[in-house]
């Protein structure tokens, strides 16, 4: 089963927490006005004082592909927009995430999978 993450932000200027590094899938985001962490949801402090929201889960399609390949997001987030799925991308060098919300996650897993993408829960 995937782990559960949780999308958060934090102030501009914050340091990474070093609770954010705890899990399998982190990824830092700093930009004019804000820091996002995607981590772990266990590894944010339940204590409000992070701006957090829980319950998303990570999906991989797992079809090998070139960075000169073009369309490849938009062709993941239609099927899932077509199937009324939320979904956040996240991408590193390699690999390209989607979060979608737990109560989603089947359904998306479905509608890639219809739409002829392999994918696995991450």
């Amino acid at each position: 089963m995937s782990q559960e993450l949780a999308v958060c932000r934090l102030q501009e200027h914050d340091p990474v927490p070093n609770w954010a590094w705890r899990g399998e899938l982190v990824s830092v985001s700093r930009a004019r006005g804000e820091l996002s962490v995607v981590c772990a949801a266990g590894a944010v402090p339940d204590d409000g004082s992070v701006r957090a929201e829980r319950g998303w889960r990570a999906l991989v399609v797992t079809t090998p592909i070139d960075f000169s390949a073009t369309g490849v997001a938009a062709a993941v987030t239609t099927a899932l927009a077509e199937a009324g799925v939320s979904v956040l991308p996240v991408a590193t060098y390699d690999t390209d995430y989607f979060l979608v919300k737990n109560d989603s996650l089947a359904d998306a897993i479905e509608a890639l999978l219809l739409a002829g993408h392999q994918v696995t829960a991450y």
